[in-house]
């Protein structure tokens, strides 16, 4: 039998320990150290892990960690996309890109697919996101993933500000907060019961500004719509959203062309995009550092619809 291939990286790979002996860590190579140290626990305890991989930022970051992880051998992990079918083309051009380019196995559980066949019904307000969450819980039951790996941070929004590393989820997929165990010491316990998983989240200690730090620093491409460009845009909620097949403008919601950037990619009848004129890291890492909401915050109105609208999620298993 021929061994794998090796796997050469396809971006500019910082070694793990690149700072000179006896000087003090970085910031960013005690997160990566970090994010890599979860990966690889997650890869030795469990049998079926999967990334769930949106084309996002956050997602990217876990596809680069993971290959770091265990390069040169391939990421041993297929990826999971819930895909709302509300989606930006340039954001679906660049997953599969992604794919293809680490020989990656995808999976997709589509939305479309439950309104479809009416399992799921279409919103009156037109979002796609709260509708994940069957697809979800569905797809994970029917490839007996036990980990799943997400890439929520702790600076995003309070729901996920209180999450553990390893979150334990019941055989409905639902959070509870009394089976949350402690991690002490870098300690993670992945043990569960037939037909429960865990949720795992490598970036926690990651910030925004972090995010992009260390995309600076090792030259992870993400897609387009993170940087500047002209874009016809209507105003809504204190956002800038865009037309699509997701419905928009309403009566008297008037079509302006803008410069604008989005800092997080989601559901398009939700997620907003932010003025900018940052069309480089450069400038980007510039407006985030100034920046005083978060980017769920600032962009997403799916987390506005009530003060626990998140908490409620995390609850029903989407988060």
């Amino acid at each position: 039998m021929s061994a794998d291939p090796v796997v050469e990286l396809p971006y500019r790979r910082a070694p793990l320990d690149a700072s000179p002996p006896g000087t003090r860590t970085d910031q960013l190579d005690a997160l990566e150290s970090e994010a890599i140290h979860v990966i690889r626990e997650v890869a030795g305890e469990f049998d079926r892990p999967v990334i769930l991989f949106s084309g996002g930022k956050d997602s990217m970051l876990l596809v680069h960690l993971a290959a770091k992880a265990f390069w040169p051998a391939p990421i041993p992990f297929p990826v999971l996309h819930v895909d709302t079918g509300h989606n930006f083309d340039e954001v679906i051009d660049f997953r599969d890109r992604v794919v293809e380019r680490y020989g990656l196995t995808l999976e997709v559980a589509r939305v479309q697919d439950y309104i479809d066949d009416g399992r799921l019904a279409e919103r009156a307000d037109g979002t796609r996101n709260p509708l994940q969450t069957t697809p979800l819980l569905d797809a994970i039951a029917e490839h007996r993933h036990d980990a799943v790996f997400g890439g929520g941070r702790r600076d995003e929004e309070r729901a996920r500000a209180k999450e553990r590393i390893f979150s334990l989820r019941n055989a409905f997929g639902a959070w509870e907060p009394s089976r949350q165990r402690p991690e002490l010491w870098n300690l993670y316990n992945g043990r569960h019961k037939p037909g429960e998983h865990v949720r795992v989240f490598p970036l926690s200690n990651f910030t925004e500004l972090d995010v992009w730090r260390y995309i600076a620093r090792e030259g992870v491409e993400l897609p387009s719509i993170y940087y500047a460009h002209t874009r016809d845009v209507f105003s809504r909620d204190g956002m800038w959203l865009t037309s699509g097949p997701w419905g928009g403008p309403r009566a008297g919601e008037e079509v302006v062309t803008k410069s604008v950037r989005y800092r997080t990619v989601g559901d398009g009848s939700c997620t907003g995009a932010v003025e900018s004129t940052a069309s480089t890291l450069d400038e980007v890492l510039a407006e985030v550092r100034e920046s005083r909401l978060t980017e769920r915050g600032a962009t997403r109105a799916d987390d506005r619809l009530s003060e626990a609208a998140m908490e409620d999620r995390k609850r029903e298993g989407y988060f």
